[in-house]
Formats: structure tokens, C-alpha cells, sequence
């Protein structure tokens, strides 16, 4: 679907579900009049508005379903849906080039222990640290990678096409937030990776590792892992009974074959 623009006037947005989060408290729930500013596509009147693309899942413009280049005029109807759980939208326009829902993913610097947790889980992580915005959103795009972070600004580069705003700061709230989100639940395997490089872990002999051990842990722990990539090891030690915990409160199911470093 393609328009002429007119450069001038306003257009009705409504923004539904979770979306309303990135509006101003007056402008939530609600039909509410935005301005058209001449020669704005489409995406960047969206953005304008505060709402980043990669949060979206459909748009449409009287009634049709319209890709983010399309253009706008005055007096458009504009409706703005979130990545919907449980509604097949496939016979809609996408607005990606592949679906949202990858379970790899690349976090942002501040996003540490998140990392720590959804590695923890089972899933592929990229945690680079302190890099410029735009390698990040590089490496997101060329590696297919979903792109966490709480910078709306990051998630509204053009080159960004998965990404997740993460509503809260509390790591495990986020790690939460993400597994319903992205309907990852049935995806989850606990202690599969290392926490350290997100590599992941294979059993390994005791005898091969002895002399890598302390002497309590060489008398009492008799089951190991090694990463694969950073040589890491890993076993049931005192962390391991707190992490259940926390898968529990997640709500997500533990292997009887997870380990978990005493280091």
C-alpha cells in the first residue's frame, strides 16, 4: 500500500496493548489526533510518537495492513499492534524479512545479569559490554539476533529489525518479562551453557580434570561439566539449590542433569 503525502494536518493514532507504555499517560487507550509532519514515512511518525519499531508486530492505515515504508497523508486512521502471542498474523504484511521470534539474543552493556540468567537458561547469548550503539545494532542485524535493552533510541535504528524493550530494571523481572513475551517457556534448558562465554557445557571425567580441583571439592563432588570454548568447569556446588530457586520462580522446568559451577 503506497500514498501521496500531505504535507500538512493530522492523523488518528491508536496504540494497543503494551505499546501504550511508550506514550505520555493523556495519549493511553485512546484515539488521540497526531501531527503530520510533510515528507514523514510511516516509521519515523511512529517513532516520532515514541513507540520503536521493533515493538511492533502490525500496522494499519484505514482499515489495511501496511508495511513501515509506507507514507502517510492527513486524516489516516493508524493502528498500532504489539508482537501478539497467540493471533496468527501471517496473512498480514510482515514487517520483518524473517519472524520476531529467535531465541538468540544480544544485550546491551547494562543487561549483565540478565545475560547471566538467560544463559543460565539455555539460550544464546551475546553480551559484547561497552561497545559504540551502532556496533551493537550491527551485530544484532548481522547475526539475527534479538536486541535487549531499556535505550529506545538504540531499538530505532533503521538497521535494528528484532529487538525487545525491556520494561523493567530488575534482571530477573526481565528474564520474566522475556519468556512470556516471546513465548519461550517450552524453549527453555537450564544448565546447558557456560554463564561465563555462553558456550555450551559437556560432561567431562573427574580423573581428566583432578588436578584443576580444590581438595573439598575433589572429596565431595564426583559430577562435572566443561565449556566447550573457555575451558570452564562446572558442578552442583553451593550455588546450585539457589538457582533452582530461581528457575522455579520463573517458572520454567530444571533437568535432573543440571550443574552449575561452585566457582
Amino acid at each position: 500500500m503506497s500514498k501521496n503525502i500531505s504535507s500538512v494536518g493530522n492523523v488518528t493514532l491508536r496504540v494497543y496493548a503494551e505499546l501504550n507504555d511508550f506514550l505520555p499517560k493523556h495519549r493511553r487507550y485512546r484515539s488521540f489526533s497526531y501531527p503530520l509532519n510533510g515528507g514523514n514515512s510511516l516509521k519515523h511518525l511512529i517513532e516520532s510518537a515514541g513507540i520503536p519499531h521493533t515493538e511492533i508486530e502490525l500496522i494499519l492505515i484505514n482499515g489495511s495492513s501496511v508495511g513501515l515504508e509506507a507514507t502517510v497523508n492527513a486524516e489516516d486512521r493508524i493502528s498500532v499492534y504489539p508482537v501478539f502471542e497467540s493471533i496468527d498474523v501471517t496473512p498480514l504484511i510482515a514487517l520483518r524479512p524473517e519472524p520476531l521470534r529467535k531465541t538468540r539474543f544480544i544485550l546491551d552493556v547494562h543487561l549483565g545479569k540478565l545475560a547471566l540468567i538467560l544463559r543460565l537458561l539455555g539460550f544464546d547469548v551475546k553480551f559484547p559490554g561497552d561497545i559504540p550503539d551502532e556496533e551493537l545494532a550491527q551485530m544484532s542485524a548481522d547475526e539475527n539476533r534479538i536486541l535487549l535493552t531499556r535505550d529506545t533510541m538504540l531499538l530505532k535504528r533503521n538497521i535494528v529489525t528484532h529487538g525487545c524493550y525491556l520494561h523493567s530494571q530488575d534482571p530477573e523481572e526481565q528474564a520474566a518479562e522475556i519468556l512470556q513475551r516471546l513465548d519461550l517457556r517450552n524453549s527453555v534448558k537450564p544448565f546447558m551453557r557456560c554463564l561465563d562465554c555462553g558456550a555450551f557445557l559437556e560432561p567431562v571425567s573427574k580423573d581428566r580434570i583432578m588436578h584443576r580441583l580444590e581438595p573439598l571439592t575433589k572429596k565431595y563432588y564426583n559430577e562435572f561439566s566443561i565449556c566447550t570454548d573457555c575451558d570452564k568447569i562446572y558442578w552442583k556446588g553451593s550455588h546450585y539449590e539457589p538457582l533452582l530457586q530461581l528457575l522455579e520462580r520463573l517458572n520454567v522446568i530444571t533437568p535432573d542433569n543440571g550443574e552449575k559451577s561452585e566457582n
